[in-house]
C-alpha cells in the first residue's frame, strides 16, 4: 500500500471533527467540494427549466433547487460524514415532469404530494432494517455494473456538454463539429486536466475547471443561460413552499405514481451509493441522509434530491469525508448571490471533469467475471442501457429482472437470495408500471 492509499484509508475512517484537525485533509477536502459543485452547478439552471415544463415558475424554483441542495448536503455531511453532494435529481425531476404533469395530466402540486409520499416510503426503508436486506441482496456483478454504467452515463454526459457528440442524421450519434469554439475549448479544458491528473497535482480538477473557465471569458465563449433573477426575488419563494397537493391521495393514477417514484429514489439512490462510496461502511447513513432531504424537497417545492452521480468528480479528488459535501453545500448557499456568473463557468470547462470521471468508474468492469454470461449479461445491460435510455433506474430494472432469470435458466437458483427474487420481482413490476403511465 503506497503513500496516497494509506492516508486515503486513514481519511475514510476519520470522524468529521478529527477531519477538520487536519490542515491538509481540510485542503484536500475543500479542493474536492469546489470541484464537486461546479462539476454538478449546471442543475441551478437545468432543473428549473426542466420543472417550467411542470407549471413551476422557473425564478421560484431556482430557489428551490439551491436550498434543498444546500441542505441536503449539510445533512449528507454533518449525519454520514461521506463525501456525497445531494441535488435534485436529472431523471427523477425528467419523471415529474414529463410522466406525471404532462404524460398523467396531474397538477405540479400534486406532483410534489406525490414526491412527498415517495419519500416517506424512501425514509422508512432507509431507517429499517430493509435498507441493509437490499443492499446485502445486490450481488457484486450487479455493483460492478451498476458503477460502471454510472461511469459510461457520465461519460455520455461529457461528450454532449463538451459537443464533441450530438445526435446524428443517419446515426444515433455522430461526431460534433470540432470547429466550434466551444468545442475546441472543451479539447483544451480535457488535454490540460489529464495531463493535471496523471501528473497527481493536488486540486487538478478544480484548477482544469478554473484555467478552462477563463480561457472561454477570455475568447467569449459562454453557453449557460442564467435566469433573469436575483436575491431580492426571494420574498415570492413562499408562493411554492409546502403546496403539496394530497386531495387525490387515494386516486389509481397518484398510487401508480407513487410506486415508480418510489422505486426510482430508493433503488437509483441506492445503486449509485453503492458504486461511488469510497467508504461502504457510511452507506447507511448516506442512504438515511438521502432519504430525508427527498423529502424536504418536496416540502421546499422541486423535484427529489438524490445523491448526484458528479459527486464522483469530488471523490476522485480526494473527498473522503463529510467536509468535503458541506463545503459544496456553502458553495450552493453563496450562489444564491451569484447565480447570473454561473453563467461564466461554460459547460466545456465542465465536460473533461465529467469524462475523466466517469472513465476512472468504468474500470469496475474488471471486477465482473466475463467467463460467466449468466453473472456478465445482467451487467452488461445495466453498463449500456443506463446511458442509452439516460436512466439509471431503467437500467438498474433490466438487470436485476434479467439476473434471476438468467440463473433459474443455467440451474443455478442456489446462487441466487430471497432479496434478489423480491428485487427482481420489484423491478418488473416498476417496468410495467412505467410502460403503463
Amino acid at each position: 500500500m503506497d503513500k496516497l492509499q494509506r492516508e486515503e484509508a486513514v481519511a475514510n475512517k476519520l470522524r468529521l471533527l478529527d477531519a477538520v484537525r487536519d490542515k491538509a485533509i481540510v485542503k484536500r477536502e475543500i479542493i474536492a467540494g469546489i470541484t464537486g459543485f461546479f462539476a454538478i452547478s449546471y442543475i441551478i439552471i437545468v432543473n428549473p427549466m426542466i420543472l417550467k415544463d411542470a407549471g413551476i415558475p422557473t425564478d421560484l424554483s431556482v430557489f428551490a433547487t439551491i436550498i434543498s441542495s444546500f441542505i441536503g448536503c449539510l445533512i449528507m455531511g454533518f449525519w454520514a460524514n461521506a463525501p456525497v453532494i445531494l441535488t435534485p435529481g436529472m431523471g427523477v425531476n425528467a419523471f415529474f415532469t414529463y410522466t406525471v404533469v404532462v404524460a398523467m395530466g396531474l397538477s405540479w402540486q400534486e406532483a410534489l404530494g406525490i414526491s412527498i409520499v415517495s419519500s416517506v416510503i424512501y425514509v422508512i426503508i432507509a431507517f429499517t432494517k430493509l435498507s441493509d436486506v437490499l443492499a446485502k441482496g445486490i450481488p457484486d456483478t450487479l455493483k460492478a455494473g451498476i458503477t460502471a454504467g454510472i461511469g459510461l452515463f457520465l461519460v455520455e454526459i461529457g461528450l454532449e456538454k463538451a459537443q464533441l457528440i450530438r445526435q446524428g442524421t443517419n446515426s444515433i450519434l455522430a461526431l460534433g463539429d470540432l470547429t466550434k469554439p466551444a468545442t475546441l475549448l472543451a479539447l483544451f479544458g480535457l488535454l490540460l486536466t489529464l495531463f493535471l491528473f496523471v501528473r497527481n497535482i493536488t486540486g487538478g480538477f478544480f484548477i482544469g475547471i478554473l484555467v478552462t473557465s477563463i480561457v472561454g471569458i477570455v475568447f467569449g465563449i459562454k453557453d449557460q443561460v442564467a435566469p433573469s433573477v436575483g436575491i431580492g426575488d426571494i420574498g415570492k419563494y413562499a408562493n411554492i413552499v409546502a403546496k403539496g397537493d394530497l386531495s387525490n391521495v387515494l386516486s389509481i393514477p397518484f398510487i401508480l405514481a407513487v410506486f415508480s417514484m418510489t422505486m426510482i429514489l430508493v433503488f437509483e439512490s441506492m445503486g449509485l451509493l453503492e458504486g461511488i462510496m469510497p467508504n461502504p461502511q457510511k452507506f447507511r447513513k448516506a442512504f438515511q441522509a438521502s432519504s430525508v432531504t427527498s423529502f424536504l424537497s418536496g416540502i421546499l417545492g422541486t423535484s427529489p434530491t438524490v445523491a448526484a452521480a458528479e459527486s464522483a468528480s469530488a471523490i476522485e479528488s480526494g473527498g473522503r469525508t463529510g467536509l468535503t459535501a458541506i463545503v459544496a453545500g456553502l458553495m450552493f448557499a453563496v450562489s444564491l448571490f451569484f447565480i447570473p456568473l454561473l453563467a461564466f463557468v461554460p459547460q466545456a470547462a465542465i465536460a473533461p471533469v465529467i469524462i475523466i470521471t466517469g472513465a476512472l468508474m468504468m474500470n469496475q468492469l474488471s471486477r465482473i467475471n466475463m467467463y460467466d454470461f449468466s453473472d456478465w449479461f445482467p451487467a452488461f445491460l445495466i453498463v449500456v442501457l443506463i446511458p442509452f435510455t439516460s436512466s439509471i433506474s431503467t437500467g438498474l430494472a433490466f438487470g436485476f429482472v434479467a439476473y434471476p432469470l438468467l440463473k433459474i435458466a443455467a440451474g443455478r437458483q442456489r446462487e441466487l437470495t430471497i432479496a434478489t427474487y423480491v428485487l427482481g420481482f420489484l423491478f418488473l413490476c416498476d417496468l410495467v408500471l412505467s410502460a403503463l403511465l
